[in-house]
């Protein structure tokens, strides 16, 4: 944890960065607004925009800081959850908040996370692997060589949602229905006017329906997959329709998001950076370091959200109690004090490691080992093959300030 020793802020006169416009993440072209915030003023009040107030915090330390103040800065959905990217913290007709664990506080968020966190660990994600092996090597197999095609959709969706549908035990003819469900849910800013909202309703009211039938057959038949933790434990086994609900979504869209966008900038990144990715090739022993420097690079959540719950001094900026905070992971992954050229991939870069990605403290995401896992044997299949990805054109972005991915992404492959 940082303390103040470790801190100094600064306080100089720049007019406010909104660094919550969709554009910046569309064109992308967010590297300078970040860059200028944490060299002028990693801790900054912005009065105005299409969110509403909040605070903005773009250095490492300082978010660090503050993840390791819970009782201080919430996480809870009571106080309008871990985006900032709503039009205010107040509801909007038929607008539900729901409940999840990410977006709790002890001591419920430490009751429901200690029954989910067991299956996402070691001994589980190591049973996971030749699985995973398997169902990557097949998808692979089956993608043209020298033929263009979308990565997004071929790959990076085709094996995320495989993975959701084993640790959920999903129906696996019917698997693309988490993917669906999981760009709704996580949309936390298309589907936020009274239209979108009736959609989304929609979607999230199937998708409780479908787990509610799997819930109740996994009374009668329980296995080792979520559904039978979840239902197995005292901390779950009674939520309430809402936070049922909450927590489908935060592990779909937390299973989806995370790793279909890191696979996404494996093509792209390595594709921008061609002497890396030749290293790469020449050194498959780097593919566990050039995991989490892809994710560090590519940080697949931009932000999470705080809630202030007592005036306090930040360092010098004055924070009060309901101020929301903008915790800007995207920008500590470059921070110039933490990261040199961070701007850059590189897949052998010493503390790749030291990424804010999964977040820090007590919400950091519980199923990163999968995510790993998922990333490590795809880079290793792919060596196997000797395959690269080519990038042919632009990719499509996802227009928001919180999910930071590609929609689209074309491709071609060349053995190498």
């Amino acid at each position: 944890m940082a303390t103040a020793a470790d801190l100094t802020v600064k306080q100089a006169a720049i007019d406010p960065i909104d660094v919550t416009r969709a554009e910046l993440y569309t064109e992308d072209r967010w590297q300078e607004p970040f860059r200028k915030l944490r060299r002028d003023a990693p801790i900054q009040w912005v009065p105005q925009s299409k969110f509403g107030a909040f605070w903005s915090v773009s250095t490492y330390k300082p978010i660090v800081h503050i993840e390791s103040l819970p009782k201080l800065f919430s996480s809870s959905w009571e106080y309008g959850g871990i985006s900032i990217a709503t039009e205010s913290d107040r509801l909007l007709p038929d607008e539900e908040r729901s409940p999840m664990f990410i977006a709790m506080d002890p001591p419920h968020h430490t009751a429901q996370r200690r029954t989910v966190a067991p299956s996402f660990g070691p001994s589980e994600v190591a049973a996971m692997k030749e699985e995973c092996r398997q169902r990557t090597g097949d998808v692979l197999d089956s993608l043209p060589v020298g033929e263009t095609f979308d990565w997004v959709e071929k790959v990076s969706i085709e094996l995320t949602t495989g993975m959701l549908a084993r640790i959920f035990g999903y129906p696996w003819e019917s698997r693309d229905d988490l993917t669906h469900w999981s760009d709704v849910g996580g949309d936390v800013e298309r589907f936020r006017t009274p239209g979108g909202l009736a959609e989304r309703n929609a979607r999230m009211g199937e998708m409780g329906a479908a787990f509610a039938a799997l819930w109740q057959q996994r009374l009668e038949n329980p296995g080792k997959d979520l559904i039978s933790v979840m239902i197995q434990s005292d901390a779950m086994s009674h939520m309430s329709e809402q936070e049922f609900i909450g927590n489908l979504i935060l592990l779909i869209v937390g299973g989806n998001d995370t790793t279909r966008n890191s696979m996404s900038a494996y093509a792209y990144g390595l594709d921008k950076y061609p002497d890396e990715r030749r290293k790469l090739e020449e050194n498959p022993e780097l593919i566990p370091n050039a995991v989490a420097e892809l994710i560090r690079w590519q940080t697949p959540l931009s932000h999470m959200r705080r809630t202030v719950m007592e005036d306090t001094d930040m360092f010098g900026p004055q924070m009060k109690k309901g101020d929301r905070v903008a915790l800007w992971y995207l920008s500590a992954n470059r921070d110039e004090d933490i990261f040199d050229d961070g701007e850059a991939i590189q897949v052998d870069r010493k503390n790749a490691r030291r990424h804010l990605s999964f977040g820090y403290g007590i919400h950091r995401c519980v199923g990163a080992r999968v995510a790993e896992l998922q990333l490590v044997t795809l880079m290793e299949e792919m060596a196997r093959r000797n395959l690269r990805v080519n990038v042919v054109g632009e990719p499509e972005r996802v227009p928001a300030c919180f999910v930071h991915g590609y929609k689209h992404l074309p491709v071609e492959l060349t053995r190498t």
